[in-house]
């Protein structure tokens, strides 16, 4: 099979696995909420429990070393996201979801780590880097339809529990057509083990935490962008696109970075660039009108996936002979990072009444993340420039 029907079936795989699996959530709350199964906060203690099982599968990932492990986990967090979101059909209350969002949060973090690693070895292999760069926009397509089935959904008057069958339906279609298609680990470079062999890159601990700032930040707006919305909009159809905008945006995101050439700065320039962009759409969340959430949706929708895409490109340029167990370890902080957006979410929710200071505290979270790779970069060329004179002597 072809390098790019095997690259194309990676995308639909994540946006599966992630826009349906992972970010289904997000259009649900507004009507969870509205039909008393649960709370704002109870919300967030939701979402952070998928964040939790994110990252414990991340962690598991790390260590998947022979090809069958990494096969058998792809497919079991494939199918699994099909069955969970099928589950969630028939749960109802805070604990029913809460476990069901945990199991999607291993499931989904299998597929986005052993993904990313076929992927990018197919598109190194076929010498289409930039196909392999759009593999990363699966996911923002995944929550544009997601989006626009909610927006179906809700005109016509359907609840959470219809949305949840007609989600869980779509996933079905979605896998079964891809599974044929998906590269499989080669026996004779298992995925995993040189990579555990390998001491940890010069970078990769400054990079993993800045993803995991990453995380904070991204994921108060990603989490709750529809239910912002639908308490400013008081239920209208019109708060059902800002979802589906975040998706097209995040989409849109990653095939504007992957159309950059040589000499259009550096990897770490255009991820300092995605942060602070990140962090004014978050700020303008806060202004809680019509505006600012639709500057919300650009400005955090855009580089979400983009960012996400060049920390990836960035550990295969500190260390490329270890991109699973960077993927694994860098998913893992992120998924730290994210585990805290909620609870901060909750407790700003439950002691404040309001999502305003999680925001701010998101916001400044995406800002600092930026100042230390700027300070990293600073760091290698004062480096760089003491060592030339020496050179000459």
């Amino acid at each position: 099979m072809s390098p790019l029907a095997r690259l194309l079936a990676c995308a639909v795989a994540l946006m599966m696995a992630m826009g349906i699996g992972r970010f289904a959530l997000t259009p649900q709350l507004p009507h969870l909420i509205s039909e008393g199964q649960i709370s704002l906060t109870a919300a967030g203690l939701i979402a952070a429990a998928n964040y939790l099982g994110y990252f414990l599968g991340a962690l598991d990932a790390m260590f998947a070393r022979r090809p069958g492990q990494v096969s058998a986990r792809l497919h079991a967090g494939l199918w699994l996201c099909v069955v969970l979101t099928l589950a969630s059909f028939w749960a109802s209350g805070f604990w029913a979801h809460l476990l069901l969002r945990f199991g999607t949060g291993v499931a989904s973090a299998w597929v986005l780590v052993m993904l990313t690693s076929l992927s990018q070895q197919v598109a190194a292999a076929s010498n289409r880097p930039r196909l392999g760069a759009l593999v990363f926009a699966g996911p923002g397509v995944g929550i544009l339809l997601t989006g626009m089935l909610a927006l179906v959904a809700n005109l016509k008057g359907l609840g959470s529990a219809p949305l949840w069958l007609i989600y869980a339906a779509v996933a079905l279609l979605m896998l079964l057509v891809v599974l044929p298609a998906l590269p499989r680990p080669q026996p004779d470079m298992p995925a995993g083990s040189p990579a555990l062999a390998q001491p940890a890159a010069q970078g990769m601990g400054r990079l993993g935490g800045v993803y995991a700032l990453y995380g904070i930040g991204y994921i108060i707006p990603a989490t709750f962008m529809s239910q912002m919305a639908s308490a400013r909009f008081h239920g209208h159809w019109l708060a059902d696109l800002f979802w589906p905008g975040f998706g097209l945006a995040a989409a849109l995101g990653v095939v504007l970075v992957s159309l950059r050439r040589p000499g259009m700065g550096s990897t770490s320039h255009w991820l300092i660039a995605t942060l602070w962009l990140q962090a004014a759409g978050v700020f303008a969340c806060l202004l809680g009108n019509g505006l600012g959430l639709a500057l919300g949706v650009v400005l955090c929708g855009g580089p979400f996936l983009a960012c996400m895409q060049l920390v990836m490109q960035r550990s295969r340029e500190l260390a490329p002979q270890a991109s699973q167990r960077n993927a694994g370890l860098l998913t893992a902080c992120f998924a730290l990072g994210q585990l805290s957006g909620p609870l901060l979410a909750a407790l700003s929710n439950q002691f404040a009444g309001s999502l305003q200071a999680a925001l701010v505290i998101a916001a400044s979270g995406l800002l600092l993340a930026g100042m230390l790779l700027l300070r990293a970069q600073a760091s290698r060329a004062g480096c760089a420039g003491v060592g030339a004179p020496t050179a000459q002597r």
